[in-house]
């Protein structure tokens, strides 16, 4: 991804979406995430995906199940930190979508007491003159 604004904020995105995924009992691994995330439309490479992986799990949300056989994948599942980062994270999601989302109406700017006292002068106005 070439832009660099739009790829830092598409990593918080990302990282959301790993934490919500990580969560189910049987957890998440790379090549699986890298599915899951193209089916909505991110183009990860591994070697974006997996840093942010190792991250995540050193600020203790993710914990790394090591393999068993040496050609099998890590899986990564939520940790009761990570649970905490994510209930936090959607409280913040729904405060933000209610604000800023597709329907949110427009927000109208408070009417001060010059306008409010215009509108009423105004209204007076035309219903005398009816």
């Amino acid at each position: 991804m070439r832009d660099p604004i739009a790829r830092e904020f598409l990593l918080a995105f990302w990282k959301i979406h790993i934490l919500h995924h990580a969560a189910d009992q049987r957890g998440v691994y790379g090549q699986w995430m890298l599915e899951e995330l193209s089916h909505h439309g991110y183009r990860l490479s591994p070697g974006t995906l997996y840093p942010i992986l190792a991250r995540m799990a050193r600020r203790g949300w993710l914990r790394a199940s090591e393999p068993k056989r040496s050609k099998a994948a890590r899986v990564y599942r939520l940790t009761p930190r990570g649970h905490e980062v994510l209930n936090q994270l959607r409280t913040s999601l729904d405060e933000l979508y209610g604000e800023v989302g597709a329907r949110a109406a427009p927000r109208q700017p408070p009417l001060t007491r010059t306008v409010r006292q215009q509108t009423k002068r105004h209204t007076s106005a035309r219903a005398g003159s009816d």
